[in-house]
């Protein structure tokens, strides 16, 4: 008798730590007073990133995140881009969407046609997590 697979159950409170690590990294450089529409870009020791600001409301913020590449990688590899909301009350920042994904599931059954992992919510905001780790003394360079 084949043994049923174990469902698997997401760890909610890792997941709540990285996107408060999120939180941290993109706090440093999110402008208090800044309108919908604006971008700016974020520089660091290890490359910058480019942002805008999608959506804002008194608690929360959507920003779209990318990271230019150089001028020979533009071709080769695609342009990293994340779409996130910023929680201000909760201090929480979460991948809307990414790449090809338009909208994360919390769960995906495995396997699945488009072959996402079990985890892939997880695994995209730790993306992003490696991706705002661009220095930790990064600074706003402009704002339009």
């Amino acid at each position: 008798m084949q043994k049923a697979k174990d469902k698997y159950q997401p760890d909610v409170s890792r997941f709540l730590a990285l996107c408060g690590r999120n939180y941290a990294h993109i706090a440093r450089w999110l402008p208090d007073d800044c309108h919908t529409g604006a971008q700016w870009l974020v520089e660091g020791e290890f490359g910058c990133l480019q942002v805008s600001l999608l959506e804002s409301t008194p608690y929360t913020q959507v920003v779209s995140i990318s990271r230019p590449m150089g001028m020979g990688a533009a071709h080769l590899v695609p342009v990293p881009q994340v779409t996130v909301r910023v929680y201000h009350d909760a201090k929480l920042a979460e991948v809307l969407s990414s790449q090809q994904i338009s909208q994360l599931r919390p769960v995906y059954d495995y396997p699945n046609l488009r072959m996402y992992h079990r985890n892939e919510k997880y695994q995209v905001n730790a993306f992003l997590e490696e991706l705002l780790k661009i220095d930790c003394r990064a600074r706003l360079v402009c704002q339009s």
